[in-house]
């Protein structure tokens, strides 16, 4: 259905996500491409700062370009097994991006407050392994979810009244006993989001006290700025993912249009913002960008570099 009670906007609304969509298209691969290419950025934090663009690319790319069709050309539908694996990708790679997002807060953690031991512990293989178990959870964690859906009888309406085949929209078609499902989905997300979220805020918190015994006042401004824009995205992440989930359960109070448009900007807003705040605002990887674009400058040691 798109946005329930906005279907009259629906052409002007997909111009904000089609520009956010390219933001986070060119912002995602950007920074993939000047990882690869740069050795000196082949370092634990790049590593996974390409998981989570890559990551962002899966999750909006599952749900945008269907969101766009809906809005501009009326194609309003989808085969039940795409409807499925688009549930699939949107629930499992959020789960995976909510342990990247843990796994990046452990990496500034041991940046910052163990320098000394950063290279020996966060090695390759620990990535690689690290970066293994936050896929294997958040699918293993989603996969009982799609596969219980697939399952239930839908023999009544198929209107979908969302933007995208979200878990409770497609169960609230089903005739037979979804009690199961209930149980299941809001069991994991609580789990997944609540567990990462309470690990990330204790990570920034040691994070933060380590700033503050910094001697140099504009080294912990800078610590500030950074971590603040960190911790500004992570909110925005958690937050609309729980409103998300528990407002198909029991946010029946809170109007149709305002759910599900926080639920669409969910899958892009983070996505659009997280190559922005860590990967333009690290130095390393603006420098590798804008060199093309402002090289006497950045030899120069101006602005590009110390801001």
């Amino acid at each position: 259905m798109g946005i329930p009670g906005l279907e009259a906007a629906h052409f002007w609304i997909a111009f904000p996500f089609c520009s956010m969509y390219l933001v986070t298209l060119l912002g995602n691969f950007t920074i993939l491409f000047v990882v690869k290419r740069e050795p000196s950025l082949h370092l634990p934090m790049y590593y996974f700062l390409c998981m989570l663009a890559i990551l962002d690319l899966v999750l909006s790319t599952s749900t945008v370009p269907k969101i766009l069709g809906i809005f501009w050309f009326h194609s309003h539908t989808i085969g039940f097994k795409a409807c499925i694996i688009q549930m699939f990708f949107i629930h499992g790679f959020s789960a995976v991006e909510s342990g990247v997002l843990l796994a990046m807060a452990f990496d500034r953690y041991m940046a910052i407050c163990a320098p000394l031991r950063y290279t020996t512990i966060l090695t390759s293989s620990t990535i690689a392994k690290i970066g293994c178990a936050a896929f294997m959870r958040g699918i293993g964690f989603m996969t009982p979810l799609t596969c219980m859906v697939s399952h239930l009888p839908y023999h009544g309406p198929n209107v979908i009244a969302h933007s995208y085949c979200e878990h409770m929209a497609v169960v609230k078609l089903a005739c037979g006993d979804t009690a199961p499902n209930n149980i299941y989905g809001i069991t994991a997300a609580t789990f997944v989001v609540g567990s990462d979220s309470i690990l990330i805020a204790i990570s920034y918190a040691l994070i933060l006290r380590a700033v503050m015994g910094l001697s140099s006042k504009e080294a912990r401004q800078k610590s500030f700025g950074t971590c603040g824009s960190h911790i500004c995205v992570i909110l925005i992440f958690y937050t609309l993912a729980l409103f998300s989930f528990y407002t198909q359960r029991w946010g029946h109070h809170i109007p149709a249009h305002i759910h599900i448009l926080l639920a669409d900007l969910y899958l892009l807003v983070p996505a659009m913002l997280n190559p922005i705040i860590y990967g333009m605002k690290t130095k390393q990887i603006r420098v590798k960008v804008l060199k093309p674009f402002y090289p006497k400058g950045l030899q120069a040691g101006s602005w590009l570099i110390e801001s």
